[in-house]
């Protein structure tokens, strides 16, 4: 007997510095809602945590923003996505895509500007939604 293949979700990482913005589909992939903004420690706990994540959610694929230059150029932000893409796919055993997200900051602290928010949360909300813009353009490519 064949199994049934489950729906699953498909997460977006906004990863920077200091905080990775987080975002998941609905199961029939096609809205997307942030989750809580991971704040960075270590390799090994950021790791765990995603584990934690693609647990938790049922994740089948990781969208991963890929900072591009205006002209579209990788540099030297890429390729450190390249790096922590293909770490997850070695550590958590995830099907990863690579996905533009030029615009999405940008984006997100325009759409953040309209709202009442105060500056402190404006912040703390900007990397949640650069993620759920990386996923929502994904999965409106992906249709």
């Amino acid at each position: 007997m064949a199994e049934v293949e489950r729906p699953a979700r498909i997460m977006a990482l906004d990863v920077g510095a200091r905080r990775i913005g987080v975002a998941v589909s609905d199961l029939l992939g096609i809205t997307a809602q942030g989750l809580d903004t991971i704040q960075r420690q270590n390799k090994r706990r950021d790791l765990e945590t995603l584990r934690r994540l693609l647990a938790e959610y049922q994740i089948r694929e990781v969208v991963v923003g890929l900072p591009l230059r205006l002209s579209g150029a990788e540099g030297t932000q890429s390729e450190k996505m390249r790096v922590f893409a293909d770490e997850l796919r070695r550590h958590l055993g995830v099907t990863v895509h690579l996905w533009d997200e030029r615009w999405t900051s940008t984006e997100a602290n325009r759409l953040l500007r309209e709202t009442d928010l105060s500056i402190e949360k404006r912040a703390k909300a900007v990397d949640r939604m650069a993620a759920t813009l990386i996923l929502q353009s994904w999965l409106e490519a992906h249709r």
